[in-house]
């Protein structure tokens, strides 16, 4: 039987450390704000569906095999920071751009669909402090009775939580008036992204080096 008391705490919880700042949050607000609503929702889906990874891992009980494996961690913590310093690099060359005439057509962001989600997706898989995030969740309302449903039913929830949160922000992000405003101060916001991506990146990979 499905306890939805402990699923409402799961969710809760999941809410508040998947809708707080960070380099996902950042970059589909950046995405949003450089190319649109459109563009945002399907980087978000790439976002949702990396965080969806973490959650398998976490529910299936890996999470806590990956928490326990020094090497592995500090593997995917590596290379999680060395994709958030790419990542740095390119919003840099766009702030060294000159601003783009209008909304949407930002070089460096315009891109495929297959293209988009796919950045989404990798910059979501690179970040494997997300599984100590959704472990933490899962924890807070899941118990021995709860069984495999219990399980699915949180993962599945979290994930649409995800993606509708991706989705806010993309629409938030993408209304006119950002969106000019972006034009007129990209090279701004792309040095700030650039520079927030960079200490990401940076702690990171420092926080491998410490553990080793």
């Amino acid at each position: 039987m499905i306890d939805w008391t402990g699923l409402a705490s799961i969710f809760a919880a999941f809410f508040i450390v998947a809708a707080s700042p960070g380099p996902a949050t950042l970059a589909v607000s950046t995405v949003s704000a450089a190319s649109g609503r459109k563009n945002g929702i399907i980087f978000g889906a790439g976002l949702a569906f990396g965080l969806a990874f973490w959650g398998v891992v976490a529910a299936t009980g890996l999470g806590a095999i990956l928490q326990a494996s020094t090497h592995l961690l500090i593997a995917l913590k590596v290379a999680g920071g060395i994709y958030l310093l790419w990542l740095t690099y390119g919003s840099a060359r766009s702030a060294m751009r000159a601003a783009p005439e209008e909304p949407g057509l930002d070089s460096h962001i315009r891109s495929s669909e297959k293209r988009l989600f796919a950045k989404g997706l990798a910059l979501n898989l690179s970040n494997p402090k997300a599984v100590v995030a959704w472990m933490a969740a899962l924890s807070v309302g899941l118990g021995a009775d709860d069984g495999l449903v219990g399980v699915i039913v949180a993962t599945l929830g979290c994930t649409l939580i995800g993606l509708l949160i991706y989705a806010a922000y993309a629409a938030a992000f993408s209304i006119s008036v950002i969106m000019r405003g972006y034009v007129k101060f990209g090279r701004w916001i792309d040095g700030m992204v650039s520079a927030l991506f960079a200490i990401a990146g940076i702690a990171l990979i420092r926080s491998a080096v410490t553990r080793s």
